[in-house]
């Protein structure tokens, strides 16, 4: 997850017990994989010239990047872009590097999650989590700069993972402190890649996401008692 300038297994976890298939992803988690690769490979076809013209990824971001703006004063595209924003920005991404990193992260993410909340309950979580990230992203991020990935939504997979974690080990009477350790080493490395990346890391996003999906397990878990 960046600005658009150019994006130890948990103990919550049911084993999975020996000689059992491994997990598959459903067919939710396909068609958001499915989604992000359509429309970034039609955006890298188009930037070499393949199909449409190369202005597409331009128009793309203008009219489906998240741009904090939007949020205040500026001129929507259209009357709805300030509210779709908050989802459509997560299906765009900066190139094929961001797409590939993202998309092995929602598999390996997305298939612990589904096993513990269900289809629709790794959907709902995932959703929020995208409008966490922006609605962070725009009362954070400094700039005009626009704001395409997923990872705000991948965060929040983190963070409703990292929940489930707390709240197991609270049942179980044993210590939190490696979930807190995992939250502080999350940190550290958000501000590693930050200064890596000349600030081109939309961190407010990745804040905004684990927030929203802790947030989402957590009335999932209040919800199903």
């Amino acid at each position: 997850m960046y600005p658009a300038r150019s994006s130890r297994a948990s103990e919550a976890l049911p084993p999975r017990t020996a000689g059992a298939p491994l997990p598959r992803p459903s067919p939710v988690l396909w068609a958001l994989i499915l989604a992000c690769c359509a429309v970034e490979l039609t955006l890298m076809a188009a930037d070499w010239g393949l199909v449409g013209t190369r202005q597409w990824r331009g128009l793309a971001y203008q009219y489906g990047a998240f741009w904090a703006g939007l949020l205040y004063n500026w001129q929507p595209n259209y009357a709805a872009q300030p509210w779709t924003m908050f989802l459509s920005y997560a299906f765009l991404h900066g190139g094929f590097w961001h797409l590939a990193g993202n998309m092995v992260t929602l598999l390996a993410l997305g298939l612990p999650v589904e096993r513990r909340a269900g289809r629709v309950g790794f959907l709902a979580i995932y959703l929020v989590s995208a409008v966490g990230g922006g609605a962070v992203f725009g009362l954070l991020a400094p700039g005009s700069q626009p704001m395409v990935g997923a990872s705000g939504a991948l965060f929040g997979l983190v963070g409703a993972w990292q929940y489930w974690e707390w709240r197991d080990r609270g049942r179980a009477g044993r210590s939190r402190a490696p979930v807190w350790r995992a939250v502080i080493w999350l940190a550290v490395l958000n501000a590693v890649l930050w200064a890596a990346l000349g600030g081109l890391l939309a961190w407010q996003t990745h804040l905004g996401g684990f927030l929203a999906g802790w947030a989402a397990a957590a009335g999932l878990a209040r919800r199903r008692g």
